[in-house]
Formats: structure tokens, sequence, C-alpha cells
């Protein structure tokens, strides 16, 4: 039965004693309005590395709260591992491949719901903290963790008996629904061991702002930003860049040494916001009829075999989802939606065309134009667009690795990959038109490089 709380709050920790060493991990989730511990969990893991056992004790929490609220809860996660919490909100890379695994596997549990990440320093974190030491009690003795008297005082349900376990990565993606073990039981249990890990410690202590995540994944808490009008904007401050892929060694010069994984970029249709030329973000017009024959057209040349299309992943909007669909169809495959591909919300300005923003906002219009990190009044900008399609580009490689995938998208996400792939500042948008129904393809290597293979090919409409 779902409970009537409609906010919470879950408190994670974890730690080795050696880092690696005798592990173990504590979750509690509560009542945000007055704190009440409604269930706790832990568990000792064995051998095994702080940033490891700080994953596992996140993975267990948001695996009770599912069990205990369902999809969709609204909930803040606050650890005192600055490192987890800057991966999981996407403003630092995962560069330690043993975290990967536990990276995706709890991503997946927080797209099921609405997260918002926060640092706490440790002494606000006593509760999973007392759990995850007695967890590590346990583990040095080679004893599973077991309820405590201070923590059957608190209250609260065990997470043993109340939360099913979380899923592995692959199994909890898309998913509704849990698994019959306890969380005190993770799949995460057979990821690997974290070599050189601990390096939250390196870290600054400084509490970052949290970072919203509303059905996305690791680094999905970043918003987007398009416009199906494809109006070029000026130029944006050099300050505002961020890395947008990686540095590994790449001259051009030699062959890829590793299998590709390919990714088409294809725009929707036709809309009717598109034929006026309004900016359509968030706003949620179907394709015109000539939108659908663009569609059709689209999946006529993508059904063939020489494409090779093994995955279909869209945008939520629908005329995005319709012309991933039409593509589906032809092709035998199901569409996957991923909220990280969805267009930025224009706020005021959705639905007016760019004539009617520069009359009723020539101010906000004036500073949107010439700084990236400003926003349309009540939606989202520009700058903030860039790392949350960079995030999405990473999840979408490591999920599908060595695949041909189709990404169904808008102007500035498709925008953005290329860019990205080039290497190419942020200025380099406004030198790009891409139009309805356009079909691009990068190419990612293990090696580091991504090549851009097509861009605004419309040869399947003429």
């Amino acid at each position: 039965m779902t409970s009537p709380v409609t906010s919470y709050v879950i408190e994670a920790d974890g730690g080795s004693r050696g880092n690696p060493g005798p592990a173990g991990y504590g979750a509690v989730v509560k009542d945000a309005a007055d704190g009440q511990i409604l269930v706790e969990t832990a568990e000792a893991i064995g051998t095994q590395t702080n940033n490891v056992a700080e994953y596992r004790g996140l993975i267990a929490g948001l695996a009770c709260l599912l069990s205990l609220a369902g999809d969709g809860a609204r909930v803040e996660v606050r650890m005192d591992s600055k490192l987890v919490v800057e991966q999981m909100a996407g403003r630092w890379k995962i560069k330690n491949e043993g975290l990967r695994p536990l990276a995706l596997e709890a991503g997946a549990l927080a797209r099921r719901l609405k997260v918002t990440w926060r640092w706490i320093p440790r002494e606000k974190n006593k509760d999973a903290d007392r759990l995850a030491n007695e967890a590590m009690d346990a583990a040095a003795k080679g004893r599973p963790w077991s309820l405590s008297a201070s923590s059957a005082s608190s209250g609260a349900v065990a997470g043993t008996s109340a939360a099913p376990a979380a899923r592995s990565a692959e199994g909890a993606r898309g998913a509704s629904g849990s698994s019959g073990s306890s969380a005190g039981t993770s799949a995460a249990s057979s990821a690997p061991r974290a070599s050189g890990a601990g390096t939250s410690g390196g870290r600054s202590s400084k509490k970052s702002a949290p970072a919203t995540v509303t059905g996305a994944g690791p680094a999905e808490n970043l918003l987007l930003f398009d416009t199906d009008t494809d109006t070029e904007v000026a130029e944006a401050p050099a300050r505002a860049e961020r890395k947008a892929t990686s540095t590994s060694p790449g001259t051009g010069w030699r062959p890829p040494t590793s299998v590709a994984t390919s990714m088409y970029l294809l725009r929707h249709g036709e809309t009717p916001f598109s034929v006026e030329r309004r900016f359509s973000g968030l706003g949620d017009p179907e394709l015109t009829p000539n939108g659908v024959a663009q569609a059709d057209a689209a999946a006529a040349k993508l059904a063939k075999e020489s494409y090779g299309l093994q995955v279909i992943v869209s945008s939520p909007l629908r005329r995005a989802r319709a012309t991933a669909e039409a593509v589906a169809t032809r092709a035998g495959l199901d569409v996957v939606v991923e909220e990280g591909l969805r267009e930025t919300d224009f706020g005021d300005w959705e639905g007016h065309t760019f004539t009617e923003i520069q009359r009723r906002w020539p101010d906000e219009l004036a500073t949107w134009l010439a700084d990236p990190s400003a926003a349309p009044p009540g939606g989202e900008s520009f700058g903030v667009a860039a790392r949350r399609i960079e995030a999405t580009r990473d999840l979408l490689i490591e999920r599908y690795e060595g695949k041909t995938i189709l990404v169904v998208s808008h102007v500035t996400p498709i925008k953005m990959l290329v860019r990205f792939a080039l290497l190419a500042p942020l200025a380099a948008l406004y030198r790009m038109h891409l139009d309805l129904s356009a079909l691009s393809l990068i190419e990612y290597y293990a090696d580091g490089p991504a090549v851009v293979k097509t861009f605004n090919d419309t040869s399947h409409l003429r």
C-alpha cells in the first residue's frame, strides 16, 4: 500500500576499514515533514572500497523508498560522499570503471523517482553512518548485519524485510515492480572492486547546490534547450564553455581501434509550430500530415538492413515519439523513451514567434541571446542544456556500447551532440542548420575519438 507521506529523505553512507577492507553500508528513509525514520537497512559486503560501499548504500536506500512509496515519489537524497553526489548529479565524470555498474544501477532506480541530490557533512548523516559502522563491524567479524537495539528503538522498519533488492543495472532500467529479495542483498554485490577508490576524501567538502532529477539518470538532472524554429542566436561567451567530450588522443589519421557505437540522430517531422516558426519547447504539438509523411520516409530508409538498427531511443515529447514509432514499426523494434532527449522549456516564450518575443520581451531576449547562462522567463538556459545533453550522451554510450542506436530528438540536442563530437565551441551551433526529419550520424570509439560521418541528410524526403 502506498504511504500517505508525499515527500521523503534518503540518507545513505558506506565505508571500509582499510579501503579496501571489511566494508558495509547503511541507509534510512525518512518522512521529510518530521524526520521520522520509516525504513532502515544495512549490509556487510565483505572486502570492498569506501566508494563501492557508498554507492551500495545509495542503491539500497533508493530500493527501500521504491518499495515503500512506489514510482514517482519525491525525495531528497543526502550523502556525505562528495564523489557519489557529484557523479549522480552529473557534475563529475565517472573515471573509475569499477563504479560504473553501480552508478548505472543507482541511476536506473533514480529515474523512477523525483530526486534532489544534496551533499551533507558527516555529522549530519548520523543515522546512516551508524548503520554503516554496524555493517562494517559485522563484515570484520565475517557475519551478516542484523538490526541492533539502537535501530530497533527508532521504530523503523528493517529494510531487509520491507524493501526489495535493487535490480541489476540492466534489469532495473525502465522496469516497474521489484524483486522479492531484500535491499540488504542488492545485485550490486557482484560489481567489480573499485581499485584506487576513495578519491572523495581528496575533494573539497564545500556544499554544492542541489540538482533535481525528474525521471532521468545519473546525470540527467540537467535541463535541455532547443527550438523548432532553428533560430540562430548570438555567439555565447567563452566562459560558459564546458568540456564536451573525451580528450583521449585521436588524430583522425589512424583507424579506430575498437568497434564503434553508431548513433544515428533523427530530427522529428513537421508540426504546426514548425510551420509557423514558433518556439516549441515542452509544448507537445502532434505531427502535421506532412510531418507524418516525413517520419514514414525516414522509417523506410532506416528500416533497411544496411542500417542495422538495434536500439531506438526517443525524446518523450509526442512529435519525437511519433517519428520514432514510425521507424520502430518498420524495423521491428521497441522505442525506449529517454527524458534527457526532450526539448527545453521556453517558459513564457512557448508558442510565440521570434518577432513576438522581440516585441514583448526585448530586454530578456537580448540577454538570452548574449549569455548562455540566461534563460527565457520561466524557462531554461542554453548553457545548462549542453551539460544535460552531454550527460545523456554518456549514458547512452555506456548502456548501448558497440550497438547501432537511433536517437530521435530535436534541433538543439542534435546540434549539441554534433558539436561535442567535433570538439567545437558553443558558437558552432550558430553555424549549423538542421532540417525537419534530417538524419545525422556520429560514431563513438572506446579509444577516445568521436567521428561525425553524416549531417543533415534529407535525401529520403526527395
